[in-house]
């Protein structure tokens, strides 16, 4: 296996280095190369220097389960395209490189353009867990808890589906990605859920402190306090599940994908 030598000196030296060869190159530099020549663990790379390039295999792929980047695999050589300056190889004076970390970089630009314009996304499903539902957005793993669905099953066969979701968390930092199911189907039916409309509901939960309702998929309860204005000894005898009730909307909860709803004043 090529063993890789950390760096143990400044930028002033990774630049004394390079100044020879009158070839300015930093790390964090974008450079254009072209692959010439595979080995055991990663390739050559001409990028137009006396210094050599070097693409170690774990510096390629950004998702080893996208199937277009495990074809991409297959014709590296004689490929032309931009590489990441990672650090300088001393023991072997190459520059080592990475495609990874560029389409990382290029990545988290997109997706923060994306939360920007706050929009509905339509993402392939990849996985599914106890926990929730695995996606891919611009080739970077992301996930849908459980609890930001509408509904859930852990059938593996839903994975060749997609899924309509809405941003509800991502740090590029620490490379955590977390969408919302409930959030984009606020949104599609925005015109809908508005604090004061009046909407119809099935009875799915009858507690004690209230009843929970569905209303086109989104979770509402309905608390005790807001079914009336007389004191509610048996709250069993007034509901039964999967029966719609008319309800106003009095709360949306858009961090948590869920509304509060009334029965006061609706007619």
């Amino acid at each position: 296996m090529r063993k890789i030598i950390p760096i143990r000196f400044s930028e002033k030296d990774f630049g004394a280095i390079l100044n020879q060869y009158d070839y300015s190159l930093h790390p964090g530099d974008i450079v254009a190369g072209t692959i010439f020549h595979k080995e055991s663990r990663g390739y050559l790379v001409d990028i137009g220097a006396n210094v050599a390039g070097y693409l170690p295999l774990e510096e390629i792929l950004l998702n080893s389960f996208n199937n277009y980047e495990q074809n991409l695999l297959q014709n590296l050589v004689n490929n032309t395209r931009e590489f990441f300056i990672l650090a300088y190889d001393q023991q072997k004076q190459q520059l080592l490189l990475s495609i990874k970390r560029l389409d990382y970089i290029r990545a988290w630009k997109r997706i923060k353009q994306l939360e920007s314009e706050d929009l509905i996304l339509h993402l392939p499903l990849s996985n599914v867990n106890k926990g929730g539902i695995v996606t891919n957005l611009e080739g970077l793993q992301s996930f849908i808890p459980k609890s930001h669905l509408i509904s859930f099953s852990y059938d593996q066969s839903i994975i060749k589906n997609k899924i309509q979701c809405k941003f509800l968390f991502s740090d590029e930092k620490t490379n955590k990605l977390i969408l919302s199911h409930k959030l984009a189907i606020l949104s599609a039916y925005s015109n809908l859920f508005k604090i004061g409309s009046t909407v119809y509901g099935q009875v799915t939960q009858i507690k004690k402190y209230g009843i929970f309702i569905n209303i086109y998929g989104i979770p509402a309860l309905l608390h005790i306090s807001e079914i009336g204005y007389t004191h509610i000894e048996n709250i069993n005898c007034i509901f039964q599940i999967g029966k719609k009730i008319k309800v106003k909307i009095i709360h949306i909860d858009m961090q948590q994908g869920r509304l509060s709803v009334s029965r006061r004043e609706v007619d």
